[in-house]
């Protein structure tokens, strides 16, 4: 389980809104959590599945981590993963398992 840097952003990550099953789609639900990447994004509200990535918490102003998102393709690179998307990758490398042991 997660340990976010506050109660409010916790609270937020955890929202499930009863009428949008999709956290894009719902207008209430403002911030995004990327477990794989170790990143945090504001929701952008535009019909699509963007956002756009903060960097300290809106609630209490910490620093939040930093993406592991290049370090992701890096290390999969390094273990002969040229192309992600469409390999059979390791299944710890689908979420945020991968760096928890670097």
């Amino acid at each position: 389980m997660v340990q976010h840097c506050c109660q409010d952003m916790d609270d937020s990550l955890k929202f499930e809104c009863t009428d949008h099953s999709n956290e894009f789609e719902c207008p209430d639900t403002l911030v995004t959590y990327n477990a794989k990447f170790d990143e945090y994004g504001l929701i952008i509200h535009d019909g699509g599945s963007s956002s756009k990535a903060i960097y300290y918490c809106s609630w209490c102003g910490s620093k939040l981590p930093d993406s592991k998102r290049d370090l992701w393709f890096d290390t999969l690179e390094s273990l002969g993963f040229d192309e992600p998307s469409e390999q059979n990758i390791p299944k710890e490398f689908k979420s945020g398992t991968w760096y928890k042991y670097l």
